[in-house]
C-alpha cells in the first residue's frame, strides 16, 4: 500500500495517475496534510508490516524498499517531495520553481518531472510517455502543428517537457499530422456530429465497465427505451439549425443487438429528422459477431451506413470463454465474410492485447486470421482494468492469467500493421492501461474513422443521445468545451427522458454562440 500525503489536494489528479502508472498493482491512498492523522494512526499496521518482511532469524524475506509514504509539499519558490519505505529509510528531493512563469501548467510539470524522476530511479524503470497520464497525448502535438512548429520542436518539446520516449513521440506526429490533413479537408467548426448510445449487448464481457445490459434480462426495456430515444432525437434535429451533419455514430453496447425491424425504424427517425446532405461517415458499432444477422447487414446496408466494426477482440476460442464472449471464432468469419457479400466495403475490426492468459504468440496468431479477412482498418486496444470491471472486482481469480508482454504485443501490432499497409490515424490513452501503453486505430488510406478523430481531439461539437451519452459542446472562438451527460441506467433514462431534453435545451438556451 502506497500513501500519499499532499500539502495541496488540488493536486490529487496529477500525482495519483503518475505514482499509479509505476504501481500499477498497489492499493493508493491521498491524503491532504489536515487528514494525515490518518496516515499517523496507521502506524502500529506500518510495524506489522515491517516486522512480517521478516523471517524468525530477523532476515529480510519481502522487499523492503518499496515506498509506503509520499509526501509532496507545494510552495510558491519551491517543490519538496519525500519518500518514506517500511523500513522508515527516507529520500528527498526539491525542486527552485522561481524561475517558473506564472503558470499553473509549468508548475504542475516541475512537480511531475520531480516525482517521474524520483519514482523512474527507484524503481529502474522509465514510461514510454513520461509524465502524461491523461487520455489524449497527440491532442498536444496537434496543437503544436497547428501552431506551426517544427517537428524537431516538436520532439523537443515533448522530451524535455513530459519526458516521452522517442518511440511515442514520433508516432504522436506521424498520427496528428494524419489527422490534420484529415480535418483540414472537413469543414467541421461549422459542423457537428451525432452519436445515439444503445447500451445493450449479448452479455457482459469480463474488461468491460461500459454501462451495458443484457439484451437477454433487459429486453422487455427494449421497446419502451427506442421510445424515449425518439423523443430525445426529434428534439435533437433541433438545436444546430445553422450546423452542418458531419458525422452520426451508433455505438454502446452493441447497436446490433436490437432486431432487424428495430435498427430499421431507429435509422429512418434519425433520417427523418436530421439532414444527411453533408454527413461524410455513417458508422454503426456492429461490435459483438453473435448479434449479426444478414437481415441487420441489410438494413445497415439500405439505410446509407458506409461504416461498420465487427470486433473479435481475439481470435482464440479460450480466451472468447474466460471474458465473457457468447461467440465462436467461427461467427467472427463468418459475421464478417456475410457483410462482405451484402455490399459493406469499410469495415473495421477491434483487437483487445493483454488479455487474462494470452502472450505475443496468440496475438500474432489473431492478427494472422484477421489478415486473412482483410478489414479496411485495425483498431489496437490494450488492455485497461475499469474499477467496475469484473475483471478487477474479481481480480484474485484471475492473478495467474495476467499478461506480462503487453509491449511486444504491441510491438507486434506495429509490424503487421507496417506490413498490411494500415496507417495509424488516432490514439488515445485509458486509465489502469497494461504498461501504460495505448489505443491505436489503424485504416486503409482514406478509410479512416472520422468520428474517431473528431472526438478525440475535441475538434467538434459531438452531440450524444441515448442512456450513458455525454454531449460535447466546442466553443471554437473561446478555447473552452463543455459537456452535458444522460442518466446511465436505462430505467432512469426511460422514466426521466424529458429531464435529460431539458438539460440540453437550458445548457444551448444559456450558450446561443455556439
Amino acid at each position: 500500500m502506497i500513501q500519499i500525503i499532499l500539502s495541496d489536494k488540488a493536486y490529487e489528479n496529477d500525482v495519483y495517475p503518475l505514482v499509479k502508472a509505476f504501481y500499477p498493482n498497489e492499493i493508493i491512498k491521498v491524503y491532504s496534510e489536515k487528514e494525515e492523522t490518518k496516515v499517523e494512526q496507521s502506524d502500529s499496521w506500518m510495524i506489522d508490516i515491517a516486522l512480517e518482511n521478516h523471517n524468525n532469524k530477523g532476515e529480510i524475506v519481502a522487499n523492503m524498499a518499496e515506498i509506503y509514504i509520499i509526501r509532496v509539499l507545494f510552495h510558491p519558490e519551491l517543490i519538496s517531495i519525500t519518500m518514506v519505505n517500511p523500513a522508515g529509510e527516507e529520500g528527498i528531493q526539491s525542486i527552485d520553481t522561481l524561475e517558473i512563469e506564472d503558470q499553473k501548467s509549468q508548475y504542475k510539470n516541475a512537480m511531475k518531472r520531480l516525482l517521474y524522476k524520483m519514482l523512474s530511479h527507484k524503481l529502474n524503470k522509465k514510461l514510454p510517455w513520461g509524465i502524461l497520464t491523461g487520455i489524449r497525448p497527440t491532442k498536444l502535438v496537434y496543437e503544436m502543428l497547428e501552431q506551426g512548429f517544427t517537428e524537431e520542436k516538436i520532439r523537443l518539446q515533448m522530451q524535455e517537457e513530459y519526458l516521452c520516449s522517442l518511440e511515442k513521440i514520433q508516432l504522436s506526429i506521424e498520427i496528428a499530422r494524419r489527422e490534420k490533413k484529415l480535418l483540414e479537408d472537413m469543414d467541421y467548426r461549422n459542423g457537428y456530429s451525432l452519436y445515439i448510445g444503445i447500451p445493450f449487448c449479448p452479455s457482459t464481457c469480463l474488461y468491460c465497465s461500459f454501462p451495458s445490459y443484457s439484451i437477454e434480462r433487459f429486453s422487455n426495456y427494449v421497446d419502451r427505451y427506442l421510445c424515449a430515444l425518439h423523443k430525445e432525437i426529434a428534439y435533437g434535429a433541433t438545436c444546430f439549425p445553422d450546423k452542418k451533419l458531419t458525422t452520426v455514430y451508433f455505438g454502446g453496447g452493441t447497436p446490433t443487438t436490437l432486431s432487424a425491424e428495430q435498427l430499421d425504424k431507429l435509422i429512418e427517425s434519425v433520417k427523418k429528422h436530421f439532414d444527411f446532405t453533408h454527413v461524410r461517415e455513417f458508422c454503426v458499432e456492429a461490435g459483438r459477431p453473435d448479434s449479426i444477422t444478414r437481415e441487420k447487414l441489410v438494413v445497415l446496408k439500405k439505410r446509407g451506413v458506409n461504416r461498420i466494426s465487427i470486433n473479435p477482440q481475439s481470435m482464440h476460442q479460450k480466451t472468447l470463454d474466460l471474458i465473457g464472449r457468447k461467440h465462436s471464432v467461427e461467427q467472427i468469419r463468418e459475421a464478417f465474410t456475410m457483410a462482405r457479400a451484402i455490399g459493406h466495403d469499410n469495415i473495421n475490426m477491434d483487437i483487445i492485447i493483454g488479455l487474462p492468459g494470452e502472450n505475443v504468440i496468440d496475438v500474432k496468431e489473431t492478427l494472422t486470421e484477421i489478415e486473412k479477412l482483410n478489414p479496411e482498418g485495425l483498431t489496437v486496444h490494450t488492455l485497461a482494468i475499469k474499477r467496475a470491471a469484473r475483471l478487477n472486482t474479481d481480480k484474485d481469480n484471475y492473478t495467474e492469467l495476467q499478461a506480462t508482454d503487453t509491449s511486444d504485443m504491441l510491438e507486434a501490432t506495429f509490424e503487421f500493421a507496417k506490413n498490411n499497409d494500415y496507417l495509424p490515424y488516432y490514439l488515445y490513452r485509458q486509465k489502469n492501461m497494461a504498461d501504460n501503453l495505448e489505443n491505436i486505430g489503424y485504416a486503409r488510406y482514406g478509410l479512416e474513422g472520422l468520428y474517431n478523430i473528431l472526438i478525440m481531439e475535441e475538434k467538434q461539437t459531438i452531440l450524444a443521445l441515448g442512456a450513458g451519452a455525454m454531449s460535447k459542446f466546442v466553443f471554437h472562438n473561446e478555447n473552452r468545451i463543455e459537456r452535458v451527460d444522460n442518466v446511465k441506467s436505462v430505467m432512469d433514462y426511460i422514466s426521466r427522458i424529458d429531464e435529460m431534453i431539458q438539460r440540453k435545451k437550458d445548457f444551448l438556451g444559456k450558450n446561443r454562440k455556439l
